[in-house]
């Protein structure tokens, strides 16, 4: 199983691959911001998306609709600072399929990407 883990930080993408490896997801791809996630979306073979809201030239809303504008139905999980209900409702119709708040542990990030993949 592929994953695209799209974030802004190399730190927080370094924090998120290494929980990854960790839970046994080794193949991994990175994006820094919602364009370069979809150009690595358009590579092929992405099984889930891991997204941060706040990034340069397009943040993770904007990603997250482009992704299913592209009729592409693989689950979202959206890792983000932002906490308030509007934001999680904005975040659902944008077609984020779930949402972890940071800071979170691996036990948490583990918890929403098992319920995404059943």
């Amino acid at each position: 199983m592929k994953i695209l883990v799209v974030d802004d930080s190399p730190t927080m993408r370094r924090i998120i691959i290494g929980n990854l490896v960790r839970m046994g997801h080794p193949d991994v791809v990175e994006g820094e911001n919602g364009r370069s996630g979809l150009e690595q979306l358009d590579r092929g073979g992405v099984d889930l998306i891991i997204t941060d809201w706040d990034m340069p030239e397009m943040d993770g809303i904007a990603f997250a609709r482009a992704v299913r504008s592209r009729g592409a139905t693989m689950p979202i999980l959206m890792v983000t600072t932002h906490a308030a209900t509007q934001d999680i409702v904005q975040a659902l119709e944008a077609g984020v399929s779930t949402y972890v708040v940071k800071p979170f542990t691996q036990e948490s990030l583990k918890e929403k990407i098992d319920s995404l993949l059943g």
